[in-house]
């Protein structure tokens, strides 16, 4: 009777194992997969950050260049024109460096919160293999535990046959 108790704490102690085991490679994997996630946002910002040089450097260019118009030209229908369409895409410019500040800020953000998400798994991780390592021991003490008994119920059941 003892002996199937073992058995079947046993067992069990082999389930929790398995479980945690799994449990374990599945936050391995979301760790992986929060870290590409990561990577793919520092590409992102890295690019946003580039685009958002050029445009603000396009930005100081066609500055210049309605400062140049507003200087170089006169009151004529022309400068105007020209003037006015500069304008425009000094403002559609600055909108669209807007914007990329915009969703810089996002991405960083999205970063951040993704940092976050991954130090969380990986101390999640670090701590089931922590209560693998415990079962794993445990298992190993039962399975000794179990084989002593086994030892001593053969060595009863031989003394009592040789009486």
């Amino acid at each position: 009777m003892a002996l199937d108790g073992i058995k079947q704490k046993m067992l069990a102690l082999n389930v929790k194992a398995e479980e945690a085991e799994a449990k374990n490679e599945e936050l391995t994997a979301k760790v992986k997969t929060l870290e590409q996630e990561n990577l793919a946002k520092e590409q992102e910002i890295t690019s946003l950050s580039h685009r958002n040089q050029l445009l603000e450097a396009e930005v100081e260019k066609l500055e210049g260049h309605v400062k140049e118009a507003k200087v170089g030209m006169n009151d004529s229908a022309q400068a105007a024109t020209q003037n006015e369409s500069l304008q425009r895409r000094l403002q559609l410019l600055e909108d669209e460096a807007e914007e990329s500040d915009k969703t810089l800020r996002e991405t960083n953000e999205k970063l951040r919160q993704t940092d976050i998400k991954a130090g969380h798994y990986e101390r999640k991780v670090q701590a089931l293999e922590e209560s693998r390592d415990q079962w794993e021991t445990k298992y190993e003490e039962m399975s000794k535990k179990y084989a002593e008994a086994n030892k001593a119920l053969e060595d009863f059941r031989r003394e009592i046959e040789g009486l």
